[in-house]
């Protein structure tokens, strides 16, 4: 049977093209039989990367995490059925994470559709949900539009990702004659600034308050605004607490740093909430952590400042929303706000007013929390234990991937961020699996720094067969994987709830070993004290590198003897 000559250029092509013209740096994919015709039209370019993957839930977390760290939406692309709904659970996390991305699908030849067809299901429903944008290519001359509509799409706020599915037969298909089809170049959206008299009423509403307190969110670091974030804090000498997702909005160094809220429903942080008369909301989004949980009654005055008006929720119920550009609107209050002062006090008032500087006696709570735990040589090896020693071996730009689990709530609770954008949290859809994929992600984005995957036990084995993929494109990472032998989150709270647990508890293989199976350099600390010269090892070695850490989650139970039972965003 003779193969007929392809057409000299497709709609794949048309499609590639239009990756090259959004400046995509990266498919991740799962290569497929109806996915065929673009890997060849990718083949054909060294402009975009194609990073083959083991999982295509993989393929849609890097995608993710490469959308939080850069803006951009990167592309993950699946075949159809299977191949597909293995994309949902990535694409549903840079959805309620508000990650730019682009999912691509293969599907069957456009002629099988309307029937029972083999591996065919309706993905554009499944992934209508879960995207802000999708739609299926009927015409190779509506690529271009459709390409330039998803990055644009993706991008804009508040980003997340897009879908475009591909017929099989439309992908190997040549465009009609004299069709436009070459790539819509992008253009740049500014973002308006609030006006003047929105930007008076805050000061205002500001200036009469005595305690007020700034919940910085992920639209901070999604924005670039963590300077004037800084300055505005700084400036008028107010507290700053971040929710998982906005960790290094603030230096926690600083003193007026509380670190991250949306943890015990009595974690010290929220003790800060509770005096303050007065919450600055900056780039924070209701699925970071619910305002339920910080406003209970809902009495709280609260100047909102973000991208988009405000969520419409019984305990967020904004005095004054300025919306836009949150830099700008950030620098313009702060000036409007000097002259005034807080509760009539300037800055250097209120710093030396033990009344007015409500952070002081809450940070000293959690730093004694975790120097509490500096020369422990307990072992398995408690979890404070274990964030001091990772932080001691990481600089100010490393970046550390959190995945989910009980080690989140430590990582939110305890390791300093100092800079943004390098302490990655899924907190929106909170997807277990994640840091991996991610960690490979991050080191793909900034191969200068180095880069810690944090996993439990549990969510490292979920995508664990992508260290082949770190090890075969050579992204030298270092996964930490805390070991407890169960889902110890959810012991947790069976714990708390039920005073016992059930169905937590499973074996694991010799994590070493299961490194060294993939050619991987693989450690475990002796003892407590043998743990940072450990990490410093692994992030020596000249490629990716694991460490298994024994932990002691006893540790869980204490800490909401003394704090209550863990939130719901938990």
């Amino acid at each position: 049977m003779t193969t007929p000559p392809r057409p000299a250029r497709t709609a794949a092509d048309i499609l590639v093209e239009g990756l090259v013209a959004e400046r995509c740096d990266y498919v991740f994919s799962v290569p497929g039989e109806e996915t065929m015709d673009v890997l060849d039209a990718l083949s054909r370019t060294d402009r975009v990367r194609h990073i083959t993957t083991r999982h295509e839930q993989g393929a849609a977390f890097m995608a993710d995490v490469h959308g939080r760290l850069t803006g951009r939406a990167a592309v993950a692309m699946a075949t159809l059925g299977p191949g597909a709904t293995n994309l949902i659970t990535g694409v549903a996390d840079a959805f309620l994470d508000r990650a730019p991305m682009v999912a691509i699908t293969g599907q069957a030849s456009s002629d099988k559709l309307h029937k029972e067809a083999h591996q065919v299901v309706d993905i554009v429903g499944m992934l209508r949900p879960v995207t802000k944008w999708n739609t299926r290519v009927e015409r190779v001359d509506a690529v271009p539009e459709i390409v330039r509509k998803a990055f644009r799409v993706a991008t804009l706020e508040k980003p997340g990702p897009t879908h475009i599915e591909l017929p099989e037969n439309l992908a190997a298909m040549a465009p009609e004659s004299g069709a436009p089809t070459r790539p819509i170049a992008p253009g740049r959206t500014y973002f308006p600034e609030p006006t003047d008299e929105a930007i008076d009423h805050a000061a205002r509403l500001i200036a009469a308050s005595e305690r007020p307190i700034i919940l910085a969110g992920n639209g901070v670091l999604r924005r670039r605004a963590s300077g004037p974030l800084r300055a505005l804090a700084k400036g008028l000498h107010v507290p700053v607490a971040a929710t998982f997702m906005g960790k290094g909005a603030i230096d926690d160094r600083s003193h007026l740093s509380l670190m991250a809220v949306g943890l015990q429903a009595r974690d010290h942080v929220l003790s800060g909430f509770d005096r303050a008369d007065l919450v600055i909301c900056v780039g924070y989004d209701l699925v970071e952590f619910a305002p339920g949980r910080w406003n209970p009654e809902g009495t709280k005055h609260i100047v909102h400042i973000d991208t988009q008006p405000a969520e419409v929720d019984a305990a967020y119920n904004p005095a004054i929303e300025l919306v836009g550009d949150i830099d700008g609107a950030l620098e313009r209050l702060l000036a409007a706000l000097l002259p005034l002062g807080i509760g009539g006090r300037t800055a250097a008032e209120r710093h030396a007013s033990k009344e007015i500087l409500v952070n002081a006696d809450l940070r000293t709570a959690l730093l004694e929390d975790l120097r509490a735990c500096e020369a422990d040589q307990g072992f398995p090896i408690k979890p404070q234990r274990a964030l001091l020693e990772l932080r001691r071996a990481l600089g100010p730009h490393d970046i550390v991937v959190s995945d989910v689990g009980a080690h989140k709530v430590w990582v939110a609770r305890l390791y300093q961020a100092y800079e943004p954008n390098t302490v990655i949290i899924s907190n929106g859809f909170a997807a277990m699996g994640i840091s991996l994929p991610g960690a490979i992600a991050a080191k793909l984005v900034h191969p200068d720094r180095r880069v810690v995957a944090l996993c439990g036990d549990g969510g490292f084995l979920m995508n664990s067969q992508e260290l082949e993929t770190a090890k075969r494109i050579g992204a030298n990472i270092v996964v930490v994987v805390w070991r407890d032998d169960g889902y110890g989150l959810i012991d947790w709270k069976q714990r708390n709830e039920f005073g016992r647990p059930f169905g937590v508890e499973f074996g694991n293989p010799d994590f070493v070993d299961y490194a060294r199976s993939f050619g991987i350099a693989g450690f475990r600390p002796t003892s407590a004290d043998d743990l940072y010269p450990t990490l410093m090892k692994a992030l020596e070695v000249d490629g990716p590198a694991l460490v298994e850490v024994p932990i002691d989650y006893r540790e869980n139970l204490r800490l909401t003897e003394r704090l209550g039972a863990l939130s719901g965003m938990a």
